[in-house]
């Protein structure tokens, strides 16, 4: 009986050692798991860090090949597009002017009214169609007929409506802004070459067509009597539009699901086009910015991965590290790679591997999720991704990997302005020039102001929050307290209108 007590007491005594050594063990594993994702995170910080002596080299690479897309064809990554557009909207600008706004699946239709002095709320009117999926795809022969026949036909509605009701039918010769966001070869202000079609448009005849001509015609058919007096991207109408509301305006950069800029250059820095004369001595140039490339860049595994899966791999390169089309994805991609190599989200959910399942959007509010328990991350994770019942401290990890992606991506494109005004010399680098006045000296640098447009800069908090700072970091305060980056709302509309304006024939003849 003793030895059956000893023998439960050694078992029990046993036990009682296994129970610690068995929490101890899976403690460490634990702890194991944890060290593997916080060093994917520590590699992603570091092949993303952005120090601002990076960004200076990005900068410097900006202006070197602005300057070879200005040279030569073909001479950089950089398109530099000359858009002939050389007189931005001042103010003076009088009359009735119209936009059409074609940039996917919807296209506007806007009318302006002028009233030859500045004003903050500029008097127009909107109307917005979207257009029939059979006429963006169609292989007919008579596609392109169908589609701007379409367009014309909502464009003579809408100006008959408006001018019915405000009693402006008396206007002789309506003049139309056309902001067409595909790839086109500028041929003048008013006319350019499509090049390809995107954003799900498939109308092969249309290729190599000019596209205001395409518009006219179908005009012409209807019976409206509209002349197309420029032909832009939204980046020139975010211009004008800046340009319109503030004299010193000089940039324009959109940064959303997409990204460019364009800006004013002197005439005579326009290499490529040899005595190229202007009224103003300027043309606006449309930098296709998305394009640009340095090995300067901070490139991740995953921007590599991203882009070998992409439609287009080594194209876009600078847009795809910071637009809104991509930001999500690569968020998606560390968190898969996370949940590969540990199980802190649990068995690996077959909707990690779904490309763009994370968009951008999502990954703004997991990133500015301000709820004390991140409830925000823990509903997108298990919505969007299918995560459940994630601890408290992977969500902050997750918050962390949406920070890192952003603050790069903004950073960059800070990197990418400084990088204009550098090339036309606002970025300060020439010193800024002392004048002295009664009772010591007061420096002076020119006023410069960017207009930007585009939901992840105007509705994304943070990323708008470490841009502005970049800015700041990268040209210091001194100089940084001379630029000016100015919100601009509905560029590729307004804008549009302004600069049929600025470009009417009537202006011309007068």
């Amino acid at each position: 009986m003793g030895r059956v007590a000893l023998g439960v007491a050694v078992g029990c005594a046993v036990v009682t050692c296994a129970i610690p050594a068995v929490m101890v063990a899976g403690r460490e594993r634990s702890r194991r798991r944890w060290r593997r994702v916080v060093r994917v995170l520590e590699e992603l910080e570091e092949a993303a860090a952005t120090a601002v002596g990076r960004l200076r080299q990005v900068v410097d690479a900006m202006a070197v090949e602005m300057h070879a897309g200005l040279a030569s064809e073909g001479g950089s990554k950089l398109k530099m597009l000359l858009t002939f557009v050389d007189n931005l909207p001042n103010g003076s600008e009088k009359g009735t002017y119209y936009a059409l706004d074609l940039g996917g699946t919807n296209f506007r239709v806007l009318r302006v009214q002028l009233r030859g002095q500045r004003s903050d709320n500029l008097e127009h009117t909107v109307d917005r169609q979207a257009i029939p999926q059979h006429l963006m795809t169609s292989t007919s022969e008579v596609a392109e007929f169908e589609l701007f026949d379409f367009i014309a036909s909502s464009l003579k509605k809408f100006v008959e409506e408006e001018e019915n009701i405000s009693e402006l039918s008396q206007v002789k010769r309506r003049e139309l802004g056309f902001t067409f966001s595909f790839p086109v070869r500028q041929t003048s202000v008013s006319s350019g070459i499509l090049i390809k079609w995107t954003k799900g448009f498939a109308i092969d005849d249309m290729v190599g067509r000019d596209v205001s001509e395409c518009l006219s015609d179908a005009m012409s058919r209807g019976g409206l009597d509209m002349r197309v007096a420029v032909l832009i991207n939204d980046s020139v109408g975010t211009l004008a539009l800046g340009h319109y509301h503030d004299e010193d305006t000089v940039a324009a950069v959109i940064i959303g699901t997409g990204t460019n800029a364009c800006y004013l250059e002197r005439a005579d820095a326009i290499i490529k086009c040899q005595g190229l004369l202007t009224t103003s001595g300027g043309m606006v140039v449309n930098m296709e910015w998305g394009n640009f490339w340095s090995s300067h860049l901070p490139r991740t595994s995953y921007d590599t991965d991203l882009d070998a899966d992409s439609p287009n791999p080594n194209d876009q390169g600078f847009e795809k590290m910071i637009s809104g089309m991509y930001l999500g994805d690569i968020v998606r991609r560390v968190i898969l790679r996370m949940s590969q190599e540990s199980d802190i989200f649990g068995p690996t959910s077959s909707k990690l591997f779904v490309r763009f399942i994370l968009r951008t959007p999502l990954m703004a509010e997991m990133h500015e999720d301000d709820s004390p328990d991140l409830r925000v991350v823990a509903k997108i994770l298990r919505d969007t991704l299918e995560i459940s019942d994630v601890p408290l401290k992977v969500r902050k990890l997750v918050v962390k990997i949406c920070d890192v992606v952003t603050r790069r991506a903004a950073r960059l494109a800070a990197a990418g302005i400084v990088g204009i005004l550098k090339k036309i010399g606002r970025d300060g680098s020439g010193g800024i020039t002392s004048t002295r006045v009664k009772g010591g000296s007061q420096s002076k640098m020119r006023r410069t102001v960017v207009a930007i447009e585009g939901g992840l800069y105007t509705g994304y908090g943070m990323f708008r929050e470490y841009l502005d700072e970049a800015v700041r970091e990268i040209l210091g305060e001194d100089v940084a307290q001379h630029v000016i980056l100015k919100v601009m709302e509905d560029g590729s509309g307004i804008g549009a209108a302004l600069l049929a304006a600025s470009h009417s024939a009537s202006s011309v003849d007068s």
